[in-house]
């Protein structure tokens, strides 16, 4: 049995060592600049803040750090974001070993992720949702570890990876309310003393400076949030129709994953026992915040994006291994695998595909020759302005020339004409 989990585990590494290896490869290979989220993080982060006209500052602090080792290299970003979704794998599948004796169904509990595009497709793109997901893990790991072991550390862990998830992107809050939501049930039931209410003392803290930014800002990051969700046009036919759209569409994005695993099982039959405490675990940090994301949808009437549910999805292959465990044929183990290979090798080859064959996406825009004009502008008309330090004008135009020039320009929002500006910020408009 020892050598049957050490295979396993190796399997387990030998698996997410291959999607880093695949996922950071093609797209360095088959894209031309980087994707427009990630040359807007990158502005971001050239000119660090404690927040940003659209989002909270973590999803810009990642690839600075990044860039100040790397520098503007395109596979070290596609790199940062298979880190975060090979994180993610690590802590469900370590997860997963509190939940099952043997380690095979820990590693279908990852597998089973391929089965969802937000794991494999859409993750060269690194954006707040990439960003979010190895928090979201970690939150769900360390509330398990907390809700089992009752340890102080414990509890500032769970504190400290949930204030990094909420610096990533708002919607973490939907897995901050199904937190509440379980821990309160947990507390009145007496599984579980005030201890973990500790938790909140390095969250406030992480959210403290960005809090006091948002009050300074007029809460512009929240305001663009809302903007995005379509609430100013929200009708009574709204509170109808978007919930419906949003759940057709998180059916059809499971498709690949709910076949993997049909295959997998005799019949369906799920195993529901409301005195298991894993059981209640898995249930609320899965369907809860889906719930609640819906009854937004549904109470104020506005869209769901489909790509704002990256990190909902993380655990899911968790969640029904365990209530399906009884029902799984290992004896279906090969059909299995081929509808898993065949996934983790269609996907990168698509991917391939489209980016070789459509030429007029955001990643075929030639970001480098624009920095050399802008390079070549400034030097013919501000001979007398200067060494060139500051860029101002929106993330895509701007943040490519920041991003590919080698004295990287600090980056200014501006929603008006590209400018580009000296240290006493003396601009000339770049034409």
């Amino acid at each position: 049995m020892a050598i049957y989990k050490k295979n396993i585990t190796n399997l387990f590494f030998i698996f997410i060592t291959a999607h880093l290896l695949i996922w950071t490869l093609v797209p360095s290979l088959t894209n031309h600049n980087l994707p427009l989220d990630t040359i807007e993080a990158l502005a971001w982060g050239s000119n660090l803040d404690w927040g940003f006209n659209k989002h909270p500052p973590m999803s810009a602090l990642l690839p600075e750090i990044f860039y100040q080792i790397f520098g503007p290299q395109d596979w070290a970003y596609y790199l940062l974001s298979q880190i975060c979704i090979i994180v993610s794998f690590l802590v469900i599948f370590k997860l997963a070993e509190d939940f099952f004796e043997k380690k095979i169904y820990c590693l279908i509990s990852v597998l089973l992720l391929e089965g969802i595009y937000f794991y494999n497709f859409t993750t060269p793109e690194f954006n707040v949702n990439v960003c979010l997901i190895p928090f979201w893990s970690l939150s769900v790991f360390y509330l398990w570890r907390g809700i089992k072991n009752n340890k102080i550390l414990d509890w500032l862990l769970l504190g400290l990876f949930a204030g990094f998830g909420f610096l990533s992107k708002y919607l973490f809050v939907y897995l901050g309310l199904a937190i509440d939501v379980l821990l309160i049930y947990m507390i009145c039931t007496k599984r579980l003393n005030f201890k973990c209410l500790v938790s909140f003392v390095p969250f406030i803290i992480i959210l403290l400076p960005h809090i006091i930014w948002l009050t300074e800002n007029d809460y512009v990051t929240i305001a663009y949030g809302l903007l995005r969700t379509g609430s100013e046009e929200a009708s009574i036919f709204t509170h109808i129709k978007h919930p419906i759209i949003f759940l057709v569409k998180q059916i059809g994005l499971l498709l690949p994953f709910l076949l993997m695993i049909f295959v997998l099982i005799k019949k369906f039959k799920i195993n529901i026992n409301l005195n298991d405490e894993k059981f209640l675990f898995l249930v609320s940090i899965n369907l809860i915040p889906i719930l609640f994301i819906f009854l937004t949808s549904f109470t104020m009437g506005v869209k769901i994006r489909t790509m704002w549910m990256t990190p909902f999805y993380i655990s899911f292959g968790l969640l029904f291994v365990y209530i399906l465990k009884s029902q799984i044929n290992f004896e279906k183990m090969r059909a299995f695998s081929s509808i898993f290979l065949t996934l983790f090798l269609l996907s990168p080859i698509l991917y391939s595909y489209v980016s070789i064959s459509q030429t007029d996406k955001r990643t075929d825009f030639d970001g480098k020759k624009l920095a050399q004009q802008a390079k070549v502008f400034y030097e013919t008309e501000g001979k007398n302005l200067g060494k060139m330090e500051y860029i101002k004008g929106n993330e895509w135009i701007a943040g490519n020339i920041s991003y590919h020039l080698p004295e990287r320009l600090k980056w200014i929002y501006s929603s008006t004409e590209v400018q580009l500006c000296n240290k006493d910020m003396k601009c000339l408009i770049y034409k």
